[in-house]
């Protein structure tokens, strides 16, 4: 029987895991960031009052199978109309999905619906069922005293200091129950890649999404980013990226911290950073072969399909140094 997996995260990185998740289980839910004010899904956001559509739509693309149907489906939900007129710009798939939205009244059922139209290898729900806002304070890198609030998950993510921290506006919104209710009954459940403070850390800062991420009896496996990016994580080594996620959830613990090998050759604090928080490191190629800033899905498959192997996880754990799967 496949394992229930649960995927959290946003954008490039989210569907990343998922593209490499449909292929190990049949069971997948992929919960996903809604707090992007930026390009198409701002707009939509901004006009109807919805969920911003954009990383839905990445999540459900991702989701496509690699025959002809979900290839071309994947393409049509991800293309954007050119030109200077009022669609420029707008992803076909956001319009689907504020369309079917307005005529469903439903944001998961339009979500299932879309799924259904695209033969999507499992489903995807929002991590809260109101749009939000993102806060971070950053510090001035020519003026290491200066600290500016900033607002806005567009505004954070080209952010020219240094984030210090984020936090949800509202501060405590409702989470979706069905996301809630899949982490509850998941076997897996796995964090990142993604844009660290605005797609990976906004997932465990929903106060009942965190509740259910700390008691849910799912091992937790996290995804470490192949890169730093500009701005928003600048400067941060792997081992910071997880200091970074322990300051925002403190009472989270992990079991598994995925890294790519070259990322954390580095690194020597990274072994003790991931036994902070409960865990143990997997080393593996997981870059993909023509673009190292992004993951291969086929080769994070294969690490996830280790993972997920009991046999093999055990073994794991009981070595003394990190895990490096074939």
């Amino acid at each position: 029987m496949s394992p229930r997996v649960v995927a959290l995260g946003g954008g490039h990185g989210l569907a990343a895991s998922l593209a490499a998740l449909r292929r190990v289980t049949d069971d997948l839910t992929g919960i996903v960031t809604v707090a992007d004010n930026g390009g198409s899904s701002g707009r939509l956001r901004e006009e109807f009052g919805i969920l911003p559509p954009g990383d839905l739509r990445m999540a459900l693309a991702a989701l496509c199978r690699d025959d002809e149907w979900g290839r071309t489906w994947a393409d049509i939900l991800q293309h954007r109309f050119s030109g200077d007129g009022p669609l420029a710009n707008h992803a076909l798939g956001n319009l689907l999905l504020a369309a079917t939205w307005d005529q469903l009244g439903d944001t998961v059922k339009g979500l299932h619906l879309v799924g259904e139209l695209l033969g999507a290898q499992g489903r995807v729900l929002p991590m809260a069922a109101v749009p939000l806002n993102i806060e971070a304070d950053v510090r001035s890198r020519e003026e290491p005293g200066d600290i500016s609030v900033i607002r806005g998950q567009a505004q954070v993510a080209k952010a020219s200091g240094q984030v210090l921290n984020v936090r949800l506006d509202p501060a405590d919104p409702p989470a979706c129950p069905e996301s809630v209710a899949a982490i509850d009954d998941a076997d897996w459940v796995v964090i990142g890649p993604g844009s660290w403070f605005t797609s990976v850390m906004p997932n465990l800062l929903v106060p009942s999404l965190r509740a259910a991420l700390v008691r849910t009896t799912a091992r937790r496996v996290l995804v470490l980013n192949l890169v730093a990016q500009p701005g928003e994580t600048e400067g941060l080594t792997p081992s910071n990226h997880l200091d970074v996620l322990a300051a925002h959830a403190p009472d989270l613990r992990l079991d598994v911290v995925v890294a790519d090998a070259a990322m954390v050759d580095d690194d020597p604090l990274i072994v003790p950073a991931a036994a902070r928080l409960g865990a143990r490191l997997v080393c593996a190629e997981v870059a993909s072969r023509s673009d190292r800033d992004q993951h291969d899905p086929e080769r994070l498959a294969t690490v996830f399909a280790g993972v997920f192997s009991t046999a093999r996880v055990n073994a794991a754990f009981d070595e003394e140094e990190p895990r490096t799967w074939p």
